[in-house]
């Protein structure tokens, strides 16, 4: 029987005034050519809050340093079960909103795993998270970014 590694992240969905989200490409290292586009985010390190998991990983994986302050409360909760680098997951994560004006994607900080899995990054809109055929994780995106930004930026459809 395959051991899985149960793990908690925390896991920012950053979007701009529009209403995108900004989403990174990659894929894992054991499976060359396979690629998805998901949210900045992270396990946890020891001694690490979700909070402080998203806090960090959204700084290594685009350059945004943000407060403890600017998070709030998570806006979703899943849990997900994945295989990487040859070991199976069973991943409980939080997503938190971080709205930002406009924000140019700083890859300088990101760990070497980091740099060798996300290939690029890309702003996106619900709509064209609707209209992809590619593996846009989590799958339930559009609507959660539509609901989580109704109040603040046109529908755009």
């Amino acid at each position: 029987m395959t051991e899985v590694i149960d793990r908690r992240a925390g896991r920012v969905l950053l979007v701009d005034l529009v209403g995108r989200v900004l989403l990174l490409h990659g894929g894992d290292p054991a499976r060359p050519g396979q690629r998805w586009w998901f949210t900045p985010g992270g396990g946890l390190t020891p001694g690490e809050t979700v909070a402080d998991a998203a806090r960090r990983e959204l700084f290594e994986e685009t350059g945004l340093r943000i407060g403890p302050s600017d998070l709030g409360e998570p806006v979703h909760h899943e849990v997900t079960e994945f295989s990487y680098d040859r070991r199976q997951y069973r991943q409980e994560q939080d997503f938190f909103l971080v709205r930002v004006a406009d924000w140019q994607v700083d890859t300088a900080g990101m760990e070497e795993a980091e740099r060798l899995t996300i290939t690029e990054h890309r702003w996106w809109s619900a709509a064209e998270i609707e209209a992809s055929a590619e593996q846009i994780f989590p799958v339930d995106l559009a609507d959660l970014l539509r609901r989580h930004t109704a109040d603040a930026v046109p529908d755009g459809r």
